[in-house]
C-alpha cells in the first residue's frame, strides 16, 4: 500500500553501482600534503633547474677543449684587472733605517718595478726583513702613492759583546743588533765579554750606570764562570765583584775612590767578592817600594 504519491512521470530504477567517494585515499592525502610543503615546493622550483644546469655544465666542462677556453679567458680577465694603473706599484720607500740598513733591506726585498700589487708577497717580505739582526720591528704595505712602503724600527745597541767571532752589538734585551769590525767603530758603547754575558745584560747595564763617576776609566765587564762580573779599568786595574749584590759592592768601591782616591793609587786589584773582607792587591813595584820603605825605616 503506497503511503506517498510518486511524482507524475517518475519511474523508480534500481541502483546498479555504488557512488564514488570524492575524498582522496590515505596515501593520496599524504602525497598531496607532502607536495605542498615549502621545502618540496622550493626544491622543485629551484633544485631541479639547478640540477639540470649542473649536469649540463659538468658535461660541457668535461671536454678539455672547452675547459681550456674558459681557463684562458679567466686568466685574461684576471691579468687585465690586476695590471690596471691603480694596482701598479712603481717604487720602494724605506723609512726608519740608516743608509746601510736601507741598502740591505732593498737588496733583500729585490723587487723589479713596476709590478702589480697582487704579485707582491707582503708577509714573506716582512718576515725576511724582520729576520735581520738590526731590525726590531717592521711593517710592509702598499701606500696610496703607488709605492711599496717598508717601515723599520731598528734595534738600539747599548753594548758591545766580544766573542770568538768578533764584536757584536746588543740591545738592552741582549739581542744581536749587528756586527762591528773593531772597537774604534763604536767607542760610545760599553764592552762586555765572557760566557753568559748577553743573558745578564740588565745587570751589566746597571753596573755601568753605577760606575758613571769613573766611566772614562772603565774598559768593560767580563763575565767570570757565568757566575759574577769583573770590571776592567785602564792601567790594568780590575774590580772583582760578587755574584750577589754586585751593584752595591761596586758602589762601595766608587765611594772609596771618591773619598780616598783608592783607584788613583798603585792598586792592581780590588776584590769585593767577600763583603765582610774586601781586599786590595798592589802592583809589584808598589809592594817592593813599600818593603824597601819599611826596611829603611826599621834600620834607622
Amino acid at each position: 500500500m503506497r503511503t506517498m504519491k510518486e511524482p507524475r512521470g517518475y519511474a523508480a530504477t534500481p541502483r546498479t553501482r555504488p557512488v564514488r567517494d570524492p575524498a582522496p585515499s590515505k596515501w593520496g592525502y599524504r602525497w598531496q600534503r607532502w607536495m605542498l610543503t615549502p621545502g618540496v615546493r622550493t626544491g622543485l622550483r629551484l633544485g631541479v633547474p639547478t640540477l639540470v644546469i649542473g649536469l649540463i655544465g659538468t658535461a660541457w666542462f668535461s671536454n678539455d677543449a672547452n675547459l681550456a677556453v674558459v681557463t684562458d679567458r679567466y686568466d685574461q680577465i684576471k691579468a687585465a684587472i690586476q695590471h690596471r694603473p691603480e694596482f701598479m706599484v712603481t717604487g720602494l720607500a724605506i723609512t726608519g733605517a740608516d743608509e746601510e740598513l736601507a741598502s740591505q733591506v732593498a737588496e733583500l726585498v729585490s723587487v723589479e718595478f713596476p709590478v702589480s700589487s697582487f704579485d707582491l708577497e707582503l708577509e714573506a717580505m716582512r718576515a725576511k726583513v724582520a729576520a735581520l739582526d738590526a731590525v726590531s720591528d717592521v711593517y710592509v704595505r702598499v701606500g696610496d702613492a703607488g709605492a711599496l712602503e717598508i717601515g723599520i724600527t731598528p734595534r738600539q745597541p747599548v753594548a758591545l759583546w766580544r766573542t770568538a767571532e768578533g764584536l757584536r752589538m746588543l740591545d738592552d734585551n741582549g739581542v744581536f743588533s749587528g756586527d762591528v769590525a773593531g772597537r774604534a767603530e763604536r767607542r760610545d758603547l760599553p764592552l762586555i765579554a765572557g760566557d753568559g754575558a748577553k743573558e745578564h745584560m740588565t745587570e751589566a747595564l746597571a753596573l755601568f750606570r753605577t760606575a758613571a763617576p769613573i766611566a772614562t776609566r772603565v774598559r768593560g765587564l767580563v763575565r767570570i764562570g757565568n757566575r759574577r762580573w769583573d770590571m776592567v779599568l785602564d792601567r790594568g786595574q780590575r774590580i772583582q765583584l760578587p755574584g750577589e749584590g754586585a751593584e752595591a759592592a761596586l758602589a762601595r768601591v766608587i765611594a772609596l775612590e771618591d773619598t780616598q782616591d783608592l783607584l788613583a793609587r798603585d792598586v792592581i786589584l780590588v776584590d769585593m767578592r767577600n763583603e765582610n773582607r774586601p781586599t786590595v792587591r798592589l802592583q809589584q813595584d808598589a809592594v817592593a817600594a813599600t818593603r824597601n820603605a819599611v826596611t829603611t825605616g826599621a834600620s834607622n
